[in-house]
Parts: structure tokens; sequence; C-alpha cells
């Protein structure tokens, strides 16, 4: 990361815009904003601290009349370079806006600030009783905004969807300072385009969300969940096929393969990791009756299935307990201290045991360790490459061929290149590839119309 420039011209016009308790350029603050958790930085000339809607719409304006890149920040927690000020410019943090606005369960919906915490609005639904279903692995750390704007899903969503199914309405500030309401609190809409679905996932290169309505459910009175350790992965793999095609719809389906169960035995030691080379959770919820009987149905199948140890858990504390090893693999994966470059490619379930033979093969031809752990039940799978020095110019040239060999593959399987993380920086050398000409061209006319100076979170995946 290179040293803060001199201050930019334009800097105290928007010091005196905002106030200097909003417009930040110290070095710490530049370069706090700089990354975040892919190995790319870049540093942007100045950070705006946006507490409110208005805030942003002036610090947009301001910017499109100069041409200023804006780059939008939230958590910071993304894989992908997706909140890299690639172009310097602005960096637009807005974790200060971070206030539930409303918990109508009358209407069943939530109204968020983008930098409301995931787990703190799940926190505030289930004390009322109700259930905001999507749960990324760091759902404790990543903000609403950022997972609206990377459509972020995880475990659950093999039975309730991803972010944007929740996604009800939306208040987003376009490129000129424009305030666009789309949507509203109705949970059936169809008045025009889906703008909503347009902005869903956009990666902060279409507008900024400056607040949302989301969708909650009523929470399940019961969930249960098993734990299985499997002598191979294939086996594994099999027992996710046959689960589903015996007529049960598990929230979440997760695998795991050996290196990922090493690495967790690594740091978090023995006794809380599961026997054998491949692991898999399943977990179900529902009415209490039903889930007791439907655990002991899926119980007596995979025991049949080849596993060689069976754990079971009923109720919120002893799931949790099985979520806390499955959410630990990504720490338990840095703990090896190499660097995770964390794939989130997406495969028909059907290519899970060919996925993995391919990683093994990676693995042997370029010399880094590949792990597999994810969400089997959508085919969801996150390949790690575990790289010892991205700074190691030949270490590097090495990582990125082992990558387009993978990302090469999934896309002729008929695969995603990304499932939840977006594309960002990481994923843009494959996105040509892994769209239709006419598909990116629309993409780019999109962007056009909505930002036509491109001041938008420049340089991520549309630009050449």
């Amino acid at each position: 990361m290179s040293s803060p420039a001199s201050s930019p011209s334009w800097l105290a016009d928007l010091q005196a815009l905002l106030g200097p308790e909003v417009v930040f350029d110290g070095v710490e603050q530049l370069q706090a904003h700089a990354q975040d958790k892919w190995f790319a930085s870049a540093l942007p000339q100045a950070v705006v601290r946006a507490r409110c809607t208005a805030e942003v719409s002036k610090t947009l304006a301001f910017a499109n009349q100069r041409g200023i890149a804006v780059t939008a920040q939230g958590a910071q927690v993304g894989y992908v370079g997706g909140a890299v000020p690639l172009a310097g410019g602005i960096a637009l943090s807005l974790k200060a806006m971070n206030q539930i606005l409303e918990l109508a369960l009358e209407d069943g919906v939530a109204v968020v600030q983008p930098g409301v915490i995931t787990a703190e609005l799940q926190q505030a639904a289930r004390a009322r009783g109700w259930f905001y279903p999507p749960d990324p692995a760091s759902l404790k750390e990543c903000s609403l905004g950022g997972n609206i704007a990377t459509n972020a899903g995880g475990p659950r969503c093999l039975k309730y969807g991803v972010t944007r199914h929740y996604v009800l309405g939306l208040e987003v500030v376009l490129a000129d300072g424009r305030v666009l309401r789309c949507g509203g609190r109705c949970h059936k809409n169809k008045t025009g385009f889906d703008l909503v679905g347009l902005m869903v996932g956009s990666e902060g290169l279409l507008g900024v969300v400056t607040e949302a309505t989301l969708r909650l459910i009523p929470h399940p009175p019961l969930r249960a969940m098993l734990s299985a350790g499997f002598e191979d992965f294939a086996q594994a793999a099999a027992a996710v096929q046959q689960i589903l095609q015996s007529g049960h719809l598990p929230s979440a389906l997760e695998i795991a393969d050996a290196f990922t169960l090493q690495a967790a035995r690594e740091y978090l030691g023995q006794s809380v990791t599961p026997k054998g080379q491949a692991h898999l959770l399943v977990e179900i919820d529902g009415q209490p009756e039903g889930v007791r009987a439907e655990l002991e149905a899926l119980a007596g199948l995979v025991q049949g299935l080849g596993c060689i140890e069976l754990t079971k858990a009923v109720g919120e504390e002893a799931c949790e307990a099985f979520w806390k090893l499955r959410r630990d693999f990504s720490y338990s994966l840095r703990h090896t201290g190499l660097i995770k470059l964390n794939e989130d490619i997406v495969v028909p379930r059907s290519r899970l045991v060919d996925l993995v033979d391919f990683a093994r093969g990676l693995q042997q031809r370029h010399g880094f360790a590949v792990a597999c752990f994810g969400h089997a039940g959508d085919g969801n799978i996150h390949v790690n490459v575990m790289v010892p020095d991205m700074q190691d110019k030949a270490m590097r040239a090495r990582a990125e061929a082992a990558l387009d060999e993978l990302f090469t593959q999934i896309i002729a399987w008929g695969g995603a290149i990304t499932g939840e993380h977006g594309i960002g920086l990481a994923k843009k050398p494959w996105w040509r590839q892994a769209v239709s000409p006419a598909t990116h061209e629309a993409h780019c006319q999109i962007k056009a119309a909505l930002d036509p100076r491109g001041i938008l979170n420049p340089g991520k995946f549309l630009a050449s």
C-alpha cells in the first residue's frame, strides 16, 4: 500500500459542505479504509463517514459534479476486494448508519440502515419471535448494506433463499445524488421494473443503499441438527443426494473436506471436531413434534450411508455449538498462517465429488493446499487456495494460474464463479468468460444509464 499523496484540491470544499466531523484525510483513517478481507488495497484520498441519507446524497452530488471516484464501504469484511477504493477518491463509509429503524411485526418487516450488523437484526427479530434467515458465516461482523450489495447467502439458503428474497424495498442514492425509493413494505409488489432486484447484488456500481425494508418470517419453534463424520468425501456427498432424494428439505446441508477438518483439529482441538476425512452438518427446523420425528428419520438414514460418527443436537444452544465449529472453519484455515483465497464457486450438486477431486488435482499441479467446505445443499462450495505469500511474484503467478484453471472448469461444468461474495476485483479476470457478450453489454448499458460519469466503485468487474 502506497503512502498517502498530498491532500486533493477538492478536500476543503468537501469539508465545508459536510463538516470536519464527517470528512477525514488523516493517514490512519485513509489506511483503515483501503481494503476489505481480500489481500489487495488502495488508499482513498478522503473518507466520508456518513450519518444520514442527506450526507450520502451531498457526497455523491459533489463527487459527480467533479468526476471524483466514490467507493461505498460497509463493515469491510468482503472477500473479493469489492470495497477497495481502486481509483482513490472518496471512501464512503456507512458504518455510522447503523440503526434498526423499525420492527413492524404486523407487516412482517424490519426497516434498517445499511450499517446494521446482520446478527444484530437477527437477534432483535428473534427476541420478538421473528426470523431474518440470511446467515453468512461472517454474520457477527458483516453489515446488511454489504449483504445487499453482494446478495449474500449462507447455510440456510437451501430452504430459505438468499438476501434478495428478503429485500422488499430500498432507498438508494444514485450517482448524481438523487434519492430513489423502490419497492416498499408489501410482500407482493409488481409495480414497474424490479429495481430492487437490480440493486441487490450490484456491488456498489449502480447506487448506494441508505435504507432497506426487509422481510421477516415467524421463527421456527424448534431446530435440530446432525453432525456426521465419514471416511471420505464421496460418501458425504452421496449422503447429501440421498437426504434430498428421500424427501427431506433441511434448512442447511454443510460439507467439509479432510484439509478443512485437519486445520480445525489443529486450531480448535481434537475433542470438538468429528472423526473421519469428511464432515456433514444437517439442520432442520419447524414444529417440535415434526422436528423430533424427522431428526430420528434422518439419523437412521445417515447411519446407513457409511457414517462413522453421528451426533445429534436439539434446541438453540446445542445447535449453536455445532454452528460454532462450522463458522470456525474459516478461522481455522487462517490460523495455518497461509493466505486463504476463498473462492465461493457454485457447481451443479451432481458435481460435488468431481469438484473435490479437481481441487486435489490443483493441489498436486500447483503445489498449494486446497480446502473445500460449504453449502452442499445448493452446490455453493468455498474452494480455498492456501498461498504462503501473495506478495511473492512467482507464488502469486502460480496462485493465479490455479485460480484460472479452477474457474475455467467451473464454467465448463455450467457452474457459477460466485454464489455469494460477488465479483469485485478478485473475480474480475473471469467475468467476461462467465457471461455472454450480450449480458456484458447489457450490464454496461445499465451502468452508463445510472452512472454516466462512472464515479461509483470504478475499476471493478465492468471496467475493461
